[in-house]
């Protein structure tokens, strides 16, 4: 029996965009991208087996190379990663019943690209100033340091979570004025979860293309007033997935 092929969608873009002729898609060999047009919008596209397995790495790591790619030359919607549809007439009725939200979508980000700053503390600087900030806390690191950890098991449990405690508080600070600082420079910002329990501050900002370098300049400023707590990264530009709303986004 023949293979089925469906068409996996990676985003939304205006209608005159062209895929490089070097662009690779997802699945295993990677699939040739397409546009599918429909009026004033199209939607990049691979062939996918219906059937096949997706969510590799590389999948992924296509799915945003093309995306990120895409997005530093055009506007670009990022459609939900794993999306496939049976067909080209599937796409074209996707893009005929969403046009106006599309196109109004694509409006917004047009100019615009998306960054993302995450700060991670370093350890023992971070462990070092809330046990100066806090004697109950330090007083317990002193009563289990070089004791067994079964004999101080209820004190290590305390210290731990009252360092946790220390760290949260720490955190909602650090993303306060991250949002303070950089804020100011983008047209819109989105907190982002912790990933990791020394996770500091962490968000995506969207940009506009002639504020870029200000902005990158804001971040290393940044990041330098706290490299001795914190290791900041900066990612991007990236495609703006943190500010394409649910109601944006095809389900």
């Amino acid at each position: 029996m023949a293979e089925e092929i469906g068409l996996f969608i990676y985003g939304i873009v205006p209608g005159d965009v062209e895929p490089t002729a070097d662009a690779v898609g997802v699945g295993e060999p990677p699939g040739e991208v397409d546009a599918i047009r429909h009026g004033e919008l199209a939607a990049l596209v691979s062939e996918v087996p219906l059937e096949g397995p997706l969510g590799r790495p590389a999948d992924l790591t296509a799915y945003q190379e093309l995306l990120d790619g895409t997005a530093a030359v055009a506007p670009v919607l990022p459609v939900r990663f794993g999306t496939v549809v049976t067909g080209a007439d599937a796409v074209a009725d996707l893009l005929e019943a969403h046009q106006d939200r599309f196109a109004a979508a694509l409006d917004e980000f047009e100019g615009r690209i998306q960054y993302i700053v995450h700060g991670r503390y370093e350890e023992p600087a971070l462990i070092g100033e809330v046990l100066a900030d806090n004697p109950a806390a330090a007083e317990l690191a002193d009563q289990v340091r070089g004791q067994p950890a079964e004999a101080t098991r209820p004190q290590r449990i305390r210290l731990g979570e009252m360092i946790s405690q220390a760290v949260e508080l720490r955190r909602e600070a650090e993303n306060r004025q991250l949002l303070d600082e950089l804020g100011q420079l983008a047209v819109a910002t989105a907190p982002r979860p912790p990933s990791n329990e020394l996770d500091a501050g962490a968000a995506a900002f969207l940009v506009d293309r002639d504020r870029e370098d200000e902005f990158v300049d804001a971040v290393e400023a940044y990041a330098e007033q706290r490299r001795e707590l914190i290791r900041t990264r900066l990612l991007g530009p990236l495609a703006p997935y943190d500010f394409v709303s649910a109601h944006q986004l095809v389900e």
